[in-house]
């Protein structure tokens, strides 16, 4: 009886639209009139007659392959710094934090004013000092590293679940490596790294299926410009589901787009028993 309002709030809200969304993906449907069953033909669609579905797969892939790995080792990197003893790392590790608090809106207009082509910080800069300018977001080549460079800026909760990984390394392991000669280098590589293993799997697959849906400072920042080149695979769904109400289509992509998350993830399992270690087995 106390658990029924959020079981109803979870039947109603959660449970209910994905079997409607996956109803929806068989039928045309543009939220006015009653969805026609159409079986297969959004998938149909999708698959072989759409051209922008093919670019926007093509961009979000780019962005997961690069955007992932590069989070993580920022991330990675910026802990293992931190970790160390130093005067004001509490203050610096809050700075380092900070930028996965700030409102996506905010991050939004800040790093619209650094990218600005004409009196954006970087490009200020290079002109003070008779340098060509960077076209950040308005060149389809740089675009997509852009949104990069924000991402790996905002890593700060990654950080602190590798800083946490990293503090429960048992000291012994590291005293064990010097006796037995090992430097700086062998003992980060074969002792700091394979005890944090179980932390990169999990920021591994949290920025994968976030990257996978990656969408909001895109959106605020180029819409899918230049050229479509950071058109990404939410950005293509909210435009079919909310500008074209193409309903029944959105919904294809959208399991589509679970599917592809579903199939990224069980392969990361699956290897993970290669390379993930647990200092308990």
């Amino acid at each position: 009886m106390f658990a029924s309002p959020w079981l109803i709030g979870f039947l109603m809200w959660v449970i209910y639209p994905i079997f409607a969304s996956l109803y929806y993906s068989f039928t045309q449907f543009d939220a006015m009139r009653p969805p026609r069953f159409i079986g297969l033909a959004n998938y149909a669609d999708m698959i072989f007659n759409d051209k922008v579905f093919r670019l926007v797969v093509g961009n979000t892939v780019y962005l997961v392959l690069i955007g992932v790995p590069a989070g993580l080792v920022m991330a990675f990197l910026l802990a293992t710094l931190l970790n160390n003893e130093f005067k004001l790392r509490p203050f610096f590790r809050t700075i380092f934090f900070l930028p996965s608090i700030v409102p996506v809106i905010a991050s939004a207009e800040v790093w619209r004013w650094v990218y600005n082509p004409r009196y954006g910080l970087i490009n200020a800069s290079l002109k003070s000092l008779g340098m060509a300018t960077i076209p950040w977001l308005s060149s389809p080549i740089l675009a997509k590293p852009s949104l990069i460079i924000i991402h790996m800026w905002a890593q700060g909760t990654a950080m602190v679940i590798f800083l946490a990984a990293l503090q429960d390394v048992p000291r012994a392991l590291y005293d064990a490596a010097l006796v037995d000669g090992a430097n700086s280098w062998q003992r980060f590589w074969h002792v700091t790294i394979p005890m944090c293993t179980p932390a990169i799997l999990f920021v591994m697959l949290t920025g994968l299926i976030g990257m996978f849906q990656y969408f909001t400072l895109g959106w605020l920042l180029t819409q899918g410009a230049p050229n479509n080149s950071t058109e990404f695979y939410s950005m293509y769904l909210y435009r079919n589901a909310f500008r074209f109400f193409k309903m029944g289509y959105a919904s294809a992509l959208a399991w589509f787009l679970f599917l592809i998350i579903v199939t990224f993830t069980i392969l990361i399992f699956r290897s993970s028993a290669r390379w993930v270690y647990y200092g308990g087995e």
